[in-house]
């Protein structure tokens, strides 16, 4: 054979093997697959991640306006314009959110000698339904009795006016 045909009998025999065997295929395939699934059992866990984020977020803005509301409710002024004698709440729906509702019961704290301002221990009891089932949620605070912030602001304006 001359050296021009084994050439073009070398680029031939090159060509039938310059593709890719089955078990190669099968083998991308199989990495592929196991890469796909890792990604999206990331994407899943990061979801729920988000999921549980959003729901803390929610709680914590649910529990923020009972204790605003409660700064503003829970000692009425009395005839003098102090603040009178704190009232229980019972089942109050939150305000901004009609599905949430809330319970609160004041305590009056012992009073030591260096207090200048009576203490009430408030038990709260927040309450909703999640897919027809009642659920609840309980947390303790303490206020001080005082006038609300509100009702100080509007005599503020009253006095200036």
């Amino acid at each position: 054979m001359s050296a021009r045909g084994k050439l073009s009998a070398r680029l031939r025999s090159a060509r039938a093997r310059a593709g890719f065997t089955l078990l190669e295929v099968v083998l991308a395939m199989g990495i592929l697959l196991l890469g796909l699934s890792v990604v999206l059992g990331l994407l899943s866990f990061g979801a729920a991640l988000a999921r549980t984020s959003a729901m803390r977020t929610s709680s914590a803005q649910a529990v923020e306006a009972v204790l605003a509301d409660l700064e503003e409710t829970l000692f009425p002024l009395d005839p003098n314009g102090e603040a009178g004698e704190p009232e229980a709440v019972v089942e109050r729906k939150l305000p901004g959110n009609a599905q949430i509702y809330y319970s609160a019961k004041p305590v009056l704290l012992p009073i030591d000698a260096a207090s200048v301002v009576e203490e009430y221990h408030v038990e709260v009891e927040l309450g909703w339904t999640s897919s027809g089932v009642a659920k609840t949620a309980r947390f303790e605070t303490v206020f001080p009795r005082q006038i609300p912030f509100g009702a100080r602001q509007r005599a503020k304006h009253r006095a200036q006016d």
